[in-house]
């Protein structure tokens, strides 16, 4: 008999949960001292409620009622607010101030199964009530509330998504292009976005390069190196590229509508200047940052954004938004604006001991991709001495850095988990391991494609076995890699996941294909294996966690210098080394 708790799930002692419930009726006390009233949703919620019209967090537990009827606990409090709001309040378009506390289940993230799957959400909603002032009071009150919990050393990341939506809506794209760029900005990954915008290699390298320590130095114009795809204006796809690299004070809003000005998208700059003005003005206990990366994985916000982050922490303690469109999905449309934070990630925050001169701390992959990965390290000022011969030592310790030896496809969880501030391994690890984590630059080394491969001359034999069985059998290293290009073309397959010589599968009848990595394909030839066709192509990547992205600026030096030198070098992928 298995008696543990199911993953992802705790329970929680007499000691702790004094403390949460002390922090639980602090933070409510704030919440009701400034005219906020309680309110509780259900925790199971129909799946057309929580879809309509929205992106949320996918719910891992869903299940049938004895009507048949779909139902899901819920991921996220604030789209059963929005509902509750339109069905209950359908002719009193408020103001209302409610306040929440109750639990939220959540999916792993990627393949990082350490993540808890349940967690006591925090927050507030602001319904019927707009404009700069309710912003600010929003926003406000977020830093207050972690205050109160004890958190002290906090910033908070705020943009406006109003500029985002500017450019794109004026851009001439098409509805494809607009949705990858979007894709791109909530997955955070900034090379994808590049690319899409024809801005490929320029990556953060906008402007001089930079010394780890430095602070970030934000908007220089990107120069299109391509045309941009979807039939977009070239003027727009380089506003939107650089866009998510401005960040700093105040003048940072200088700096965003400066770019985007001439475009006719800097209307929604006003109201987002007021609100930090006020912010500001109203002593906000939190570090106030404008960074227009910030974007949630929510599809439903329409103006100002903002995100909650502490030194150390590996992700967000809370975040939150203006979200206008979101209750006329339900009913009476009305404007409003609110946050959440998670209560498990704040009380973590609050007992983290300061650590003012901790050495950045990076992620270096071992095998192929280490000796180049040693080199542009190397290349932007940082000490690597003993990095190149470690023997058994798994962390490197330098003055000012420290380095963590990894394999490249654990890389991406040493990251997104806070064990490393930032690191480099292939683009194939990061879309397998599917980590939260914020991709900077293509280092344009390790170049590899992923293929699929089967025996020569069986293409018929594995064709007819498809059409009676409608499946193939395919052996892989990167089984999510595989599902996702599979599932792109429709087709089913069976997965058998391998760890070493995948070449071996087609060849022992194990599976009729394989899905596998290859630079020249060699032995591929060698083991008489044809291509079928090319997956995806993979060089390093250099990527960072969210957190140390937007609170440590040594981050972003780092970035901006591996953009630099990735942009002066060429690498021959023959002889494996940058030159």
């Amino acid at each position: 008999m298995n008696l543990a708790t199911p993953q992802g799930f705790r329970d929680v002692l007499a000691d702790e949960a004094v403390a949460r419930e002390a922090i639980t009726r602090a933070v409510a006390d704030l919440f009701a001292s400034r005219g906020y009233a309680p309110i509780e949703t259900p925790t199971l919620e129909a799946m057309d409620v929580m879809a309509r019209g929205v992106r949320v967090p996918a719910s891992p537990f869903k299940l049938f009622d004895a009507t048949g009827e779909l139902l899901a606990m819920r991921p996220d409090v604030t789209l059963q607010v929005a509902r509750m709001d339109a069905t209950r309040f359908p002719d009193d378009p408020g103001p209302r101030r409610l306040r929440y506390t109750q639990r939220v289940f959540r999916a792993s993230a990627g393949a990082v199964q350490a993540a808890a799957r349940e967690l006591t959400q925090i927050g507030v909603e602001c319904i019927g009530d707009e404009g700069p002032a309710a912003d600010a009071e929003v926003v406000g009150l977020l830093a207050e509330a972690l205050q109160v919990a004890g958190v002290r050393d906090c910033s908070l990341a705020l943009a406006t998504v109003g500029v985002l939506r500017a450019l794109l809506e004026g851009c001439g794209a098409t509805e494809g292009w607009k949705a990858q760029v979007l894709a791109a900005y909530h997955g955070s990954d900034y090379v994808e976005l590049d690319c899409l915008c024809g801005c490929a290699g320029s990556a953060v390298a906008s402007g001089q390069a930079m010394q780890p320590g430095e602070p970030a130095r934000v908007g220089q114009p990107i120069q299109a190196a391509v045309a941009p795809e979807g039939g977009c204006d070239p003027a727009f796809a380089q506003a939107i590229a650089q866009l998510p690299r401005i960040r700093g004070g105040r003048e940072a809003i200088g700096q965003a509508r400066a770019l985007v000005a001439p475009l006719g998208c800097d209307s929604a700059l006003d109201g987002f200047e007021a609100a930090y003005d006020r912010l500001a003005e109203d002593g906000c206990p939190a570090q106030l940052l404008v960074d227009f990366s910030v974007m949630s994985s929510f599809d439903y916000y329409t103006g100002i954004v903002f995100a909650a982050y502490a030194p150390g922490c590996g992700e967000a303690l809370g975040s939150g938004g203006r979200y206008d469109g979101l209750i006329g999905a339900y009913g009476a449309d009305r404007p409003a604006a609110g946050f959440a934070f998670c209560l498990e990630q704040a009380m973590e925050a609050a007992g983290a001991a300061p650590q003012p001169d901790r050495p950045l701390r990076i992620a270096v992959p071992k095998g192929s991709l280490n000796a180049d990965a040693i080199a542009n390290l190397a290349a932007c000022g940082l000490d690597t001495a003993g990095l190149e011969s470690p023997g058994r030592q798994l962390i490197i310790r330098n003055p000012g850095v420290e380095y963590v030896i990894v394999r490249p496809s654990d890389a991406p969880t040493f990251v997104a988990l806070g064990a490393a501030d930032c690191g480099i391994c292939g683009k194939d690890s990061l879309v397998e391991t599917g980590a939260e984590v914020v991709e900077v630059v293509d280092l344009r080394f390790g170049a590899c494609t992923f293929v699929v491969a089967e025996p020569v001359g069986a293409a018929d034999a594995v064709a007819s076995k498809a059409a009676a069985l409608g499946t193939l059998r395919v052996a892989t290293k990167y089984p999510r890699i595989t599902a996702a290009y599979y599932a792109r073309r429709g087709q089913q397959v069976d997965i058998v996941t391998l760890h070493g010589n995948i070449e071996l599968a087609p060849l022992t009848a194990m599976a009729e294909r394989i899905v596998d990595i290859t630079a020249t394909g060699t032995t591929l030839r060698e083991n008489d294996l044809a291509v079928v066709d090319e997956v995806m192509g993979s060089t390093a990547r250099f990527f960072a966690n969210p957190c140390a992205f937007r609170t440590d600026n040594r981050v972003v030096a780092l970035a901006r210098a591996l953009a630099a030198h990735a942009c002066t070098c060429t690498y021959d992928p023959i002889a494996g080394a940058s030159q």
